[in-house]
């Protein structure tokens, strides 16, 4: 509550405050008619009874008036708690809307391992509860505890001075009778609340994880297989929602028991006023609108304190994520990269993911401004670490990485991605357009910028010929798109960036080969006159590299040119044979396959880990 408190009267906006004050200035206007509400019963009631007892002593329509009043009062009421309402309206969902936006800003600055070792579905749910809660919180704070507690205070009040002690101590009593059952009754469902959550986060991850992967369901025919891992996780949801309503039924009965003994409590103490002489016929209606009226808020103090308990368990998972403290941060001091060059230098960089792994040792190299260096090496060697490093999604343990002479633990990270551009192995695009998928590389740039990337890229002929044009919807992570044209896609938002420093990881490794060529031309087109950094492991596509660094368990083991590595007859040599081997075979076969009329599609990609284990030298060893 200490953490909401700061978005629920924020600093540096007075006019939410001004609601706050003309919310508690309606607030104390709506509970001054509330109470009024049973007077005017009283009054109209004794008017009845004995004009005599009427307010208005002598007047034939005193009878009249006071209902007229009645109905005012409870008009007037209605209508200030909907004002208050309507005023503090703006309080609540700033409030909400800050939070929630807090948080997401959070999210992107938490690092790559956060992000990675969570589950989509399960963070997506804590979000959405979490941003509920915080409004339950806020306007059942001000719209309902508030004033529930003065117009409690407002009856002890009239019961004292209309009354005695006698009828304040039995609703003192009731009330903190009711609220200790309220209480505990609210404690002990809790653990069921927390547990009801925990199986509806499960199996909300069950479901979109279950979704995102619907091609992957479908080619092993694991329909069935979904369909009893979800249910396992909704069945123990149904169990726990179950015990949820057993237990709510549980509260409500004995909050209505309680709340019934001190009503007929104080009904029989008027009786027998009345039966004495000591008070009329209105105050007895007078005690039963009282006690009907408070029941209501009553009721809702009950609610309100288990609603903000149980709000308080679904946001505290939010809290825990902005509690979280991002891994990579930008230095106090930080200045924005300049990147006039661009040439990149790894010094003596050591990283590991889990210190009984080791990734890098000790690894150094130079990408000379405008060259391309390329990486090569088996499966697991530290190729894709090497780009991660780079773009500061970890810190390394050991050595510096420097651009133009600039360490990029010292320089703000933003202005390092800016200049850093990427083409990935799995492209994944946004649900939208094609055009804002291609304006990504760049906000604000123009159509004719737009459609100068996607005809560098060789993009805009398809897309021009698609339904929809640049409007067409690329689906969900780009599915509508194949393997090619979504790697398009990313060549041309990277055009669109014009970064002085691409690195493309495994770009083409999920193409067939005459796909590979084209976006292998592309990429060239776009890595001239450019610091590029190659990570691949087809070989074929870093012949042309200024330099070619084979890695091997994070240290390298080979550098040089293409043709003089093939010339020194090590890894590199070895990895290169074994893929020209079983490039040789793929061909024989489909030439067999076309001899005999069939219509054969093999698909045999070369692996680096397979090439790595050639027995070739003693570095493939």
């Amino acid at each position: 509550m200490r953490r909401l408190a700061p978005y629920v009267w924020p600093a540096g906006r007075p006019d939410l405050r001004r609601r706050i004050y003309v919310s508690i200035a309606l607030l104390l206007a709506a509970k001054l008619a509330t109470i009024a509400v049973p007077f005017s019963f009283k009054w109209t009631t004794d008017a009845l009874v004995d004009p005599a007892n009427a307010p208005f002593y002598g007047w034939a329509a005193a009878p009249v008036a006071l209902t007229l009043l009645y109905g005012l009062l409870r008009v007037a009421m209605a209508l200030f708690t909907q004002a208050r309402d309507a005023v503090f309206a703006d309080v609540a969902m700033n409030a909400v809307r800050r939070l929630a936006s807090d948080v997401f800003e959070h999210l992107h600055l938490l690092s790559l391992r956060f992000h990675l070792e969570r589950k989509t579905g399960g963070l997506t749910r804590i979000l959405e509860r979490g941003r509920n809660s915080i409004e339950t919180i806020v306007r059942t704070t001000m719209l309902t505890a508030i004033p529930t507690a003065v117009e409690f205070l407002l009856i002890l009040g009239v019961l004292f001075f209309q009354f005695d002690l006698g009828f304040v101590g039995v609703v003192v009593a009731m009330i903190t009778a009711y609220l200790a059952f309220t209480f505990m009754a609210t404690n002990w469902r809790i653990s069921i609340r927390r547990a009801m959550n925990e199986s509806d986060t499960d199996a909300n991850t069950k479901a979109i994880d279950s979704l995102l992967n619907f091609e992957t369901v479908k080619y092993f025919n694991a329909e069935e297989r979904e369909k009893r891992r979800y249910d396992v996780s909704i069945a123990r949801y149904e169990r726990m929602s179950v015990k949820t309503y057993t237990s709510l039924a549980i509260l409500n009965a004995g909050q209505a028991a309680i709340f019934t003994a001190g009503l007929v409590a104080v009904m029989v103490m008027s009786a027998r006023g009345v039966m004495a002489g000591e008070n009329s016929i209105g105050a007895f209606v007078l005690v039963n609108a009282m006690m009907i009226q408070l029941y209501q808020p009553l009721s809702y103090l009950g609610m309100v304190y288990r609603e903000i308990r149980q709000s308080l368990i679904d946001i505290e998972m939010m809290f825990d994520i902005l509690a979280q403290n991002p891994e990579v941060r930008d230095r106090p001091g930080a200045k924005p990269l300049v990147a006039a060059r661009g040439e990149v230098r790894f010094e003596n960089v050591a990283f590991h993911y889990d210190p009984r792994r080791p990734i890098l040792e000790g690894l150094s190299f130079t990408v000379p401004a405008g060259s391309t260096t390329a990486i090569v090496g088996a499966s697991g060697a530290g190729k894709s670490t090497i780009a991660r490093l780079l773009f500061r999604f970890y810190e390394p343990q050991g050595g510096r990485i420097l651009i133009d002479g600039q360490d990029i633990a010292g320089v703000t990270q933003t202005s390092l991605r800016a200049a850093i551009g990427i083409v990935p192995q799995d492209t994944v695009l946004f649900n939208d357009a094609i055009s804002y998928n291609i304006r990504y590389g760049r906000e604000g740039a123009t159509d004719e910028e737009m459609r100068e990337a996607a005809r560098l890229a060789q993009i805009d002929r398809f897309i021009e010929a698609a339904p929809g044009a640049y409007d067409a919807e690329v689906g969900e992570r780009g599915l509508k798109l194949s393997g090619g044209e979504k790697q398009r896609v990313a060549i041309a938002r990277t055009i669109l960036k014009n970064p002085p420093i691409l690195v493309l990881d495994e770009a083409t490794s999920a193409l067939d080969s005459f796909t590979e060529r084209e976006i292998q031309q592309a990429l060239e087109r776009v890595a001239k006159g450019r610091t590029t950094l190659v990570i691949a492991h087809r070989l074929a596509t870093v012949v042309n590299a200024d330099e070619i660094i084979v890695l091997d368990r994070g240290a390298i083991v080979e550098r040089g040119a293409h043709a003089e590595l093939i010339a020194r007859g090590g890894a590199y040599a070895a990895m290169w044979g074994r893929q020209h081997e079983i490039a040789a075979a793929e061909e024989t076969l489909r030439r067999a396959a076309a001899e005999e009329g069939d219509r054969v599609s093999i698909s045999m990609e070369p692996d680096d880990e397979q090439a790595a284990q050639a027995p070739r030298g003693p570095a493939a060893a």
